[in-house]
């Protein structure tokens, strides 16, 4: 009998203090609420530019590999056909490369959005759903990184003959007609195309830390990312 009623006390006592720990957003001070939203901002920032602004971050990646715009993609069998495969090949190489190179600079500008984050922001993102964080950095970061990449991109594909190469098998591809969507949109120059792709999976591999933050608060290492992304849950 006496264990049982010390064991009805303990589990009373977790009770307790279960209720006691769990908070809610209307807990949250706007400070903590802030300092949360920064943190998660700044790991996904972190982690997502490591793990792409290295050597075949980009190519080893199939979430983010940059493959040839789609209707060069569906040309593949003729540019095989007309040995033009080999360097189509080459061309998936090279892109993936220059992305990388670009994507290795991004870090201090999506830090600079970081530190401009309103509480308005913090709670937004707090209350916006999964991808809350990732729409976030688009937002702020989208235009100027892109102007930041596009030189850079532009720079490694001239030096490296890609450009040349690019629009070699675009204008093969285009002299049959059989893509009509190649000669519009980003895909009309290397750079333009790979710059885009770029952004894309930088913000793909933002999102993949922001989900793993939601899903295990604890997890994330951070006493602050624990406290404001648990009280989402």
């Amino acid at each position: 009998m006496r264990f049982f009623k010390q064991s009805a006390v303990a589990v009373s006592l977790v009770l307790v203090v279960s209720a006691a720990t769990a908070i809610s957003l209307n807990d949250l001070s706007n400070k903590d609420a802030t300092s949360g939203v920064k943190a998660a901002l700044a790991k996904g920032a972190d982690v997502a530019v490591s793990k792409l602004g290295v050597e075949n971050g980009f190519l080893n990646n199939d979430k983010v590999k940059i493959t040839l715009p789609g209707p060069l993609e569906k040309a593949m069998p003729l540019l095989k056909v007309t040995g033009q495969g080999q360097k189509a090949d080459d061309l998936v190489v090279s892109m993936n490369h220059a992305a990388e190179s670009a994507v290795a600079l991004a870090k201090p500008m999506l830090l600079n959005a970081v530190k401009s984050m309103s509480v308005t922001d913090a709670k937004k993102i707090l209350t916006g759903g999964d991808t809350s964080v990732t729409d976030f950095f688009r937002q702020k970061t989208s235009a100027p990184l892109t102007r930041q990449f596009l030189p850079v991109v532009k720079k490694i594909t001239d030096r490296n003959g890609l450009s040349a190469r690019y629009n070699a098998v675009v204008g093969q591809v285009a002299k049959t007609g059989l893509a009509p969507g190649l000669t519009s949109g980003p895909q009309v120059t290397v750079e333009g195309y790979v710059t885009q792709r770029a952004l894309d999976g930088l913000y793909t591999m933002i999102g993949e830390e922001e989900k793993a933050i939601r899903a295990d608060p604890i997890g994330a290492g951070s006493a602050i990312l624990s406290k404001v992304f648990g009280a989402t849950k």
